[in-house]
């Protein structure tokens, strides 16, 4: 294994999810690492899932759990488009066995991964799938840490990888939050130091950059990348437009990214 592909919040974003299926081949990547949320919002839960189920590793996200549960906590756009992909993918007695396979495999999903002194998370090491990491955390003016980062840097042996905030960028143990545009969208990661680095969104960015959103990590190396890809946003967003049944902000957020 020399490098790795990192992504997640797929979100039912087919377009999105083929483009950087695309780009991570073109760079001669074979392992991809999914951080959860291959469900929610977009137009193609079912490819997506069938898709991800190909990959190295694959993680529960807030919006698989949500499915396989209730989606509580969820605002109503959201909740709705859940709502619509939970009846497509839950199993009737008279369901194929492609419904049954993605059902279970949706339910054997784990709340993290660990390889080494590296962490893979949904949410926060705290608290896996649920909780969010954001810049919000870190005082940037006192270079302090509020105390849920200090506890999930406890619990991180040395590099965390998390999504959930769809919004990419790198928290140090220091307390400094770092942007890819302020690293030029590359990092190394220095031994003795802990990182928290959120991979950003395939299927719907939030950072005001509708390009889909992924990081490679080179281990040998010792270097994290982030890696912004192009693909037909229009088309997803006119996709989601025609299901009645999910809000028109949704379409509306992933063209703007936010």
């Amino acid at each position: 294994m020399a490098t790795v592909a990192v992504m997640s919040d797929i979100h039912g974003n087919l377009e999105a999810l083929e483009s950087v299926l695309r780009d991570i081949k073109a760079r001669g990547i074979r392992e991809i690492i999914c951080l959860g949320d291959t469900v929610g919002y977009g137009a193609d839960p079912l490819k997506c899932t069938d898709i991800a189920r190909r990959f190295s590793v694959n993680l529960m996200g807030n919006h698989e759990w949500a499915v396989l549960t209730e989606p509580v906590a969820f605002n109503i756009s959201a909740r709705q488009a859940l709502n619509w992909a939970k009846v497509r993918l839950v199993p009737r007695w008279y369901s194929l066995g492609a419904t049954v396979r993605r059902w279970r495999f949706l339910k054997r999903l784990p709340k993290s991964y660990k390889r080494d002194n590296l962490l893979f998370v949904h949410g926060s090491p705290r608290n896996p799938v649920e909780e969010y990491i954001i810049r919000l955390d870190v005082d940037e003016i006192l270079g302090e840490c509020n105390q849920k980062l200090k506890e999930c840097f406890a619990l991180t042996d040395w590099v965390a990888f998390v999504g959930h905030s769809h919004i990419p960028g790198v928290i140090t143990e220091d307390c400094r939050y770092l942007e890819p545009s302020e690293i030029a969208n590359h990092l190394k990661l220095e031994k003795g130091k802990k990182y928290i680095v959120n991979v950003g969104s395939v299927g719907q960015p939030r950072d005001k950059n509708w390009h889909s959103c992924y990081v490679t990590l080179d281990i040998e190396n010792a270097k994290v990348a982030y890696h912004r890809v192009e693909y037909d946003v229009q088309k997803a967003a006119a996709k989601i437009r025609s299901i009645g049944e999910i809000d028109e902000s949704v379409s509306t957020r992933i063209t703007l990214g936010t």
